[in-house]
């Protein structure tokens, strides 16, 4: 079942190939001030459906990790970033991170939030 988003605006927007089961709440100083639920797709899982040039995008400390959001509405809406899993980035391993919140037609509300300690653990 395809799942779509978008940020606020629209001018972002995407689709999945299925629902989130789980979401994950970070507590590093991006995550906490974003307040977004991210749920962990493969890229082949994820499909950009307006021009990636319709999104911004942050690149914090290590540059690794490339954060997007919509310039016009300010959402934060995916990111993309080699596995972390072991604790080491796997660049040959990428996830799409989306942020959860901003599904169409989704109660996410409804799955359980696990939570990264991200300020303590970088």
């Amino acid at each position: 079942m395809t799942i779509k988003g978008s940020c606020h605006c629209r001018k972002t927007q995407f689709e999945l190939d299925e629902a989130p089961q789980t979401v994950t709440r970070g507590t590093c100083s991006l995550c906490s001030k974003r307040g977004a639920l991210w749920a962990y797709y493969k890229p082949q899982q994820f499909r950009l459906i307006t021009p990636i040039g319709n999104a911004a995008t942050y690149l914090w400390r290590s540059r690794s990790v490339k954060h997007h959001f919509c310039p016009s509405c300010g959402c934060g809406t995916f990111s993309e970033s080699p596995d972390f899993s072991t604790g080491e980035p796997d660049f040959n391993n990428p996830n799409v991170i989306v942020n959860a919140r901003l599904l169409d037609d989704f109660d996410v509300d409804a799955i359980p939030v696990k939570v990264i300690d991200g300020r303590n653990l970088w």
